[in-house]
């Protein structure tokens, strides 16, 4: 027969698109097979007939110890396309920035070029009126004039002149060297957003290759076996929330949520159900890191793209001073992100498969905790 052992976590405080204001969400379920003793057999049948078609066989069922094995290649195969996803949104991001950085680069040189062609023009203006005068410097017409107030006014004039020509020459050079930066932060820029799209298509392709190998993988398996190998999965991640919350973890968790952090956590427990797809960001599908930094965006703050990023420039806190609305990050490797709603509970999209949905917080191994708003 079949047990089933339900272990809920309630959390509270943020509605999501399925649950009330009060609701507690269950939130771990595992399966646990108990055979019964002892079964009769019947007695064997007479010998067949040499004529007879020998009977096709069955497929010998795998044990949960050859299922426990494929579910950790699986597993391994999905976090290391998780990897490849957080290189992948961190290219993109990279590519985006440096694009925009062009552009206005772009805009500036144009600007350059016109202020460099008017400049240009007013030396060149400058230097006909001196060749008007006979080549003559103004200093020596003025020396040569007979009238002294002539003079005098001349002299102001000149000086004034010489300051024009002086800052006018001045921005001229000044121009000439902007454009010349700008042109060398232009090509600098060009280099990299190359060297990034590289890397973005690099890890696209190292994304759907593990993907296909861990579809593939499960592929193989027969109804019943991939129904256990999920039960597997959701025992695997129970006995670590189970691990986590005897710990004592919890024990001194209660901090309440900020009114950004309600927004932020409103925002993600909606999009439950939706799934997950590899670097999107919504609004119909979501990667994990896709679904913090929009469920933030939300709430009015802009946070790191890429739960890498979210490790390392967001502020660490302490667990026992962990909130609803900050981010448990996940893997030694910081490659998966959750948003903690309460109660030893996260949203999060899980991974390729699966559908944003409510998890035990410590169902994974945690790296850290840290927090989008002060």
């Amino acid at each position: 027969m079949l047990l089933t052992v339900n272990q809920l976590w309630g959390w509270q405080g943020v509605t999501g698109k399925r649950y009330s204001t009060a609701a507690t969400v269950a939130l771990i379920c595992a399966a646990v097979v108990v055979t019964a003793p002892g079964a009769a057999y019947a007695s064997p049948p007479p010998p067949s007939s040499p004529a007879e078609p020998t009977p096709r066989s069955e497929p010998t069922p795998r044990s949960d110890a050859s299922l426990e094995r494929v579910r950790k290649e699986i597993e391994k195969l999905y976090h290391d396309a998780g990897v490849a996803t957080d290189a992948y949104n961190a290219a993109e991001e990279k590519a985006d920035k440096q694009s925009e950085r062009i552009v206005k680069l772009a805009k500036d040189i144009a600007e350059g070029q016109a202020r460099l062609k008017k400049l240009k023009a007013r030396a060149g203006a400058a230097a006909r009126a001196q060749y008007r005068g006979g080549g003559m410097p103004d200093e020596a017409q003025l020396m040569l004039s007979d009238d002294p107030r002539q003079f005098l006014d001349g002299a102001g004039r000149m000086r004034q002149g010489e300051k024009a020509t002086k800052g006018m020459l001045t921005e001229l050079k000044r121009t000439q060297e902007d454009l010349r930066i700008y042109a060398e932060d232009a090509a600098a820029r060009w280099k990299k957003l190359e060297a990034n799209r590289k890397a973005k298509a690099a890890s696209k392709k190292k994304i759907k290759k593990k993907i296909a190998d861990a579809e593939k993988l499960e592929s193989r398996l027969e109804k019943e076996e991939r129904e256990r190998l999920r039960e597997l999965e959701e025992e695997a991640a129970l006995k670590k929330q189970s691990a986590w919350v005897s710990s004592g973890a919890l024990k001194d968790i209660g901090g309440k949520a900020t009114s950004e952090g309600q927004k932020a956590v409103a925002f993600a427990t909606a999009q439950i159900g939706k799934p997950y797809v590899w670097g999107a960001e919504g609004p119909g599908s979501y990667d994990c890191s896709g679904l913090t930094s929009k469920a933030w965006a939300a709430a009015g703050r802009d946070i790191p793209r890429t739960s890498q990023e979210q490790w390392k420039q967001l502020p660490h806190i302490d667990m026992k001073n962990m909130r609803p609305g900050d981010l448990i990050i996940y893997h030694a490797d910081a490659s998966h992100v959750g948003m903690y709603v309460g109660n030893g509970a996260i949203v999060h999209a899980p991974r390729p498969g699966r559908d944003v949905t409510i998890a035990g917080a410590g169902s994974m191994r945690i790296l850290g905790v840290v927090r989008p708003d002060k």
